[in-house]
């Protein structure tokens, strides 16, 4: 089982990437960088927590994990 500071981690690292593309795209569409931001911003953060639970949902289900023979 992944442990959660490592789902924080990851969770971390993916929304730091989804920042950066999510307020490019914005600044892209909008023209105006604080509109972009605010918006990256809060899908970042909404990502962030869905995505914790999402992966500590998973982290409990074991469908399509084979066990492991020494």
């Amino acid at each position: 089982m992944e442990s959660k500071l490592r789902t924080i981690a990851k969770a971390i690292t993916w929304q730091a990437l989804g920042l950066a593309v999510t307020g490019a795209l914005a600044w892209f569409h909008t023209g105006d960088m604080v509109t972009a931001m605010s918006f990256a911003l809060s899908t970042a953060a909404s990502g962030l927590a869905f995505f914790f639970v999402h992966e500590r949902v998973w982290a409990r289900v074991r469908w399509g994990i084979g066990e492991r023979h020494a």
